[in-house]
């Protein structure tokens, strides 16, 4: 009953060749009907992120078949993973899970986004059928493991990238960011990064300013604000509450001069600007100006710095908890061995029998019909035997699980014999 993890991430591989082994969604569906074909593969789920491929397998299937088969797939040269891999079997394939959905195993640390992700591959999985009653388990109880890292640590909080910084600053600084208009400069990708997560905030009125007006209207159309021309900088300066400046220029943009005039225009109403450029955007001397407050990147990436470090203790104390929760899953696997599940069957089948046998004698004693006293102990036995699998047929009639279905249908499909025959 192995569980098997092999796969490639940030870590191992360069973006050319994660490129090359990630599934697309159109290919998912085929992708995991042929490794769950594999000799020996009982289950199987397959992750595949901008960052990592990983397949998750259950059963008795080496590193070599897994390997193989992922370079097949994508018509790679056989040996293209070969130094590039990793492969974790057991307690380690278990504590990987729950390590990459908690995020612990990102390229930044802590990220949310991951879990979402492996439970879109998780849910991709169960509606193929590639999803049995063991890696069942374990995805949903690392559903539970990596909330509770999020919660009970401070894993997935403070600023660890220079666009999140910038608006964890502005939320610092200004009370409601909802009430704030926000300009930024620039309509890259760091420029865009910072209006999805000033979306998130509730900021609703975004300006976006740019060289060439028609990107400016491009990224404006994607986080729902306005696009201008930098021509009118000297306008759209006095709106703004946040300036986030983040071009390519050699030269300032802003300067000393465009924002006092701004200031006055705003009868001295605060501005804060951020300044993500290297070289700068905007002048350094705009800090010499009351009501003016000016933050650059290197200013934020102390931030950063400091915020990491907290991460990387908060992800240590991340890992205890996955220790925990992996020892717990191990004993339940170990849980499963047959014999041990035989004993436990008929030793809870015997004390249902017994409590009944009990209660018909008790009604013999006291002078009862013992024709009816057989016929309720006959149907208390049977009501008490057959409840929980009733509840399990219902169950997975419900969540189409065809792989419950089947196993149950087993318990009485073929006549059985009496075991008490030959005695």
């Amino acid at each position: 009953m192995t569980i098997s993890a092999l796969g490639i991430n940030h870590k191992t591989a360069s973006v050319d060749l994660r490129e090359q082994v990630a599934f697309s969604a159109e290919q998912l569906d085929t992708a995991l009907q042929a490794v769950r074909n594999l000799q020996g593969v009982e289950e199987a789920v397959i992750v595949s992120t901008c960052n990592r491929t990983e397949l998750y397998c259950r059963g008795e299937v080496s590193g070599d078949l897994l390997l193989g088969w992922l370079t097949g797939f994508h018509s790679l040269p056989p040996d293209a993973l070969e130094n590039h891999h990793y492969l974790f079997q057991g307690e380690q394939a278990i504590t990987h899970l729950m390590s990459v959905a908690s995020g612990l195993d990102s390229l930044v640390l802590g990220e949310p986004q991951i879990l979402g992700q492996v439970k879109q591959a998780y849910q991709a999985a169960k509606r193929q059928a590639s999803v049995g009653g063991i890696l069942e388990r374990l995805f949903q109880q690392t559903f539970r493991v990596a909330k509770t890292v999020r919660n009970e640590t401070a894993v997935g909080q403070n600023a660890v990238s220079v666009a999140y910084a910038a608006v964890s600053m502005a939320r610092h600084i200004f009370a409601n960011l909802q009430n704030s208009k926000v300009l930024l400069i620039g309509a890259g990708d760091t420029s865009e990064l910072v209006a999805q997560h000033l979306k998130q905030q509730g900021v609703s009125e975004i300006i976006v300013a740019n060289r060439t007006l028609q990107r400016a209207r491009e990224m404006a159309e994607r986080v729902g604000a306005t696009a201008h021309s930098l021509s009118e900088l000297s306008e759209l300066l006095p709106q703004a509450d946040i300036v986030v400046s983040s071009t390519a220029s050699t030269l300032p943009i802003v300067g000393k001069g465009s924002i006092e005039k701004a200031l006055k225009k705003r009868r001295h109403r605060p501005m804060l600007l951020i300044d993500l450029a290297v070289p700068r955007d905007i002048e350094e001397q705009v800090n010499e100006l009351d009501d003016a407050y000016l933050y650059t990147v290197d200013d934020l990436q102390s931030i950063i710095s400091e915020n990491i470090r907290n991460r990387e203790q908060a992800a240590r104390e991340a890992q205890v908890i996955i220790q925990q929760q992996t020892q717990e899953f191990n004993d339940w696997l170990k849980s499963l061995n047959s014999v041990e599940l035989v004993r436990e069957y008929r030793t809870h089948t015997r004390t249902l029998a017994d409590e009944q046998l009990k209660k018909a004698l008790a009604q013999l004693e006291q002078g009862k019909d013992p024709a009816e006293v057989l016929q309720r102990f006959s149907h208390r036995l049977v009501q008490q035997l057959t409840h929980k699998p009733t509840n399990l047929l219902k169950s997975a009639g419900e969540n189409n699980d065809q792989y419950t279905l089947a196993v149950l249908q087993q318990l009485w499909s073929e006549p059985s014999s009496d075991p008490s025959e030959g005695k």
